[in-house]
């Protein structure tokens, strides 16, 4: 019976060291990598090469002109508008002419200070780096009498750079334009 026993239990045993081997072994293969996602915010904002336009000693038949050129100094595109926020003109009727012109496009030709307040000139795209040039003309009448002597004239103006795609981020900035 002993040889019986031994027959049955060096099968068992070693089933017992062959299945420990294979659970201890535990062959499976792995990989592992990590990575970090950062984000910023890109911007809207621009600079203006003058902040302020001014006329002085205008006379009958005068035609004086200034620019503003706006610079995208922001990392995203936009478009630019420009609105007149506010104007006083103590010139006799339309005598005293402001005229706005981009390149070749007249933006308003009209009395000066005579622009709906907050009503939008459209200006375009304003691509990062790129440049919107706006001339700022002003005439008095040559037929102007003494009525208009010592006379003065104020304009406020409203820069304003969108994100192009209509997105939340905006700029504005401000020139007032003062004529005597």
């Amino acid at each position: 019976m002993a040889a019986i026993r031994r027959k049955v239990l060096v099968p068992l045993a070693t089933l017992v060291v062959a299945g420990s081997v294979a659970v201890g072994s535990g062959a499976s293969f792995t990989s592992t990598t990590a990575s970090t996602t950062a984000v910023t915010s890109g911007s809207v904002t621009h600079a203006n090469d003058v902040s302020n336009l001014t006329i002085a000693n205008i006379k009958d038949d005068d035609v004086i002109t200034g620019s503003v050129t706006i610079t995208n100094t922001g990392t995203l595109p936009s478009t630019l508008t420009l609105a007149e926020t506010g104007a006083t003109n103590n010139f006799i009727g339309s005598d005293l002419k402001l005229k706005l012109t981009q390149g070749a496009t007249e933006l308003y030709n009209g009395t000066f200070g005579g622009l709906v307040d907050g009503a939008k000139l459209n200006l375009g795209a304003l691509p990062v780096g790129g440049t919107a040039t706006v001339v700022f003309t002003v005439t008095l009448n040559e037929a102007t009498d003494n009525t208009n002597e010592g006379k003065a004239a104020s304009a406020s103006f409203q820069w304003v750079s969108t994100q192009e795609d209509g997105g939340p981020f905006s700029f504005v900035s401000s020139l007032p334009l003062v004529g005597n």
